[in-house]
């Protein structure tokens, strides 16, 4: 399930928490969008906590208790509609994952920035802009004590919302994988990595057992390219490498890396670029691929509107996608493959995916 099926439910799509508002408004329309997703073959759905973070409920009006209780809310809810799913379907055995979205810290400002990575200090080089020549969102190579308090700064962001779900043993239980999504920029997989380790001495530390969770890190490419110019070697290296390291402590690597929030004319040449990345892994790496593409719409992130562009492709968003995953399977470099959709897919074009793929999960 992606945020912009709740947006069109969401009585207030301007609100600073986005797809995560009707948790608060209505909780049961999150309910029956998870159950649309899972009849049209989804196995994995995601819990609508994208844009959620106790920062973000603030600018909303609301506390720092209400924002962690209906942060938890969210894997309730998609707990519930699995359960009624499963019920639905007792006489075939489903077996359906929650994963947990966490969107990267761009997609909490406003206008929201994981399309371009334009962060202000101190989790990125400036603050918004009007100018466009002025516009910044890595810093000068020579500047290594700002990008390491950038880290830092993102780390710990991303660490805040980890602990509110891994301190509470429920919600932890039920979630099956973590997702964080739509990464525009380097350092802040890194410091994706590092809030994992992090995650792991703090819930130690406070006497909670602590369990692992499979979790992935998946970027967003708009037209196709990073929007800080990285490579896919770039972005693979810094997602999987088993040598990257902080203070000289190994830092934890996701069990998979991916593609979400990027047309899907580019799925199949950046899947192939990131499989010929991981093969110069050293030592070995075998992650799952994980491609959730948008429907092709293009977002005005001053207006948070879309709009379908003249000249989309011939080929439908399921065939496309399906070449990139049977591609991907035949590489060898892949531990598995999860595909699904993201903005702008709803359960029509994943009951196609479905139809066409039925040995794959989809999200």
């Amino acid at each position: 399930m992606h945020g912009t099926t709740l947006e069109a439910l969401s009585q207030n799509a301007q609100t600073p928490l986005w797809s995560t508002q009707p948790v608060l408004d209505n909780p049961a329309a999150i309910l029956e969008a998870h159950l649309a997703f899972l009849r049209a073959g989804a196995r994995i759905i995601m819990t609508a906590t994208y844009q959620a973070a106790v920062d973000t409920f603030k600018k909303a009006g609301y506390t720092e208790i209400e924002a962690q209780e209906s942060m938890l809310r969210c894997v309730r809810l998609a707990k519930q509609a699995r359960q009624s799913f499963v019920t639905e379907n007792s006489h075939t055995g489903q077996i359906v994952r929650i994963a947990l979205s966490l969107g990267p810290f761009g997609a909490t400002l406003s206008p929201p920035q994981e399309f371009n990575g334009y962060y202000p200090p101190p989790y990125g080089p400036m603050g918004q802009s009007t100018d466009i020549k002025n516009l910044r969102n890595c810093f000068d190579e020579d500047d290594k004590e700002n990008e390491e308090r950038s880290i830092e700064a993102l780390t710990l962001f991303h660490l805040e919302r980890l602990l509110i779900f891994a301190r509470d043993p429920e919600t932890w239980r039920t979630i099956d994988i973590i997702a964080f999504e739509t990464v525009p920029l380097v350092r802040e997989a890194l410091a994706i990595r590092k809030a994992m380790l992090d995650l792991k001495r703090t819930i130690i530390a406070e006497g909670i057992a602590f369990v692992e969770k499979p979790w992935w890190i998946s970027f967003v490419l708009p037209s196709g390219k990073s929007p800080q110019g990285a490579t896919a070697a770039d972005l693979t290296r810094v997602a999987l490498s088993a040598t990257t390291t902080w203070n000289d402590v190994d830092l934890p690597r996701p069990m998979g890396i991916g593609i979400n929030c990027t047309a899907p004319r580019f799925i199949c040449g950046l899947a192939n670029e990131f499989a010929e990345s991981v093969k110069l892994l050293r030592p070995p790496y075998r992650p799952w691929l994980v491609l959730y593409p948008d429907a092709g719409d293009i977002y005005n992130i001053s207006t948070r509107s879309w709009f379908t562009p003249p000249n989309d492709t011939a080929l439908s968003w399921a065939v496309t996608l399906k070449t990139a995953i049977d591609t991907a399977k035949e590489q060898g470099v892949w531990q598995g493959v999860a595909a699904g959709g993201c903005c702008r897919v709803g359960p029509d074009l994943i009951q196609e995916l479905s139809d066409l793929q039925q040995v794959f999960p989809t999200i």
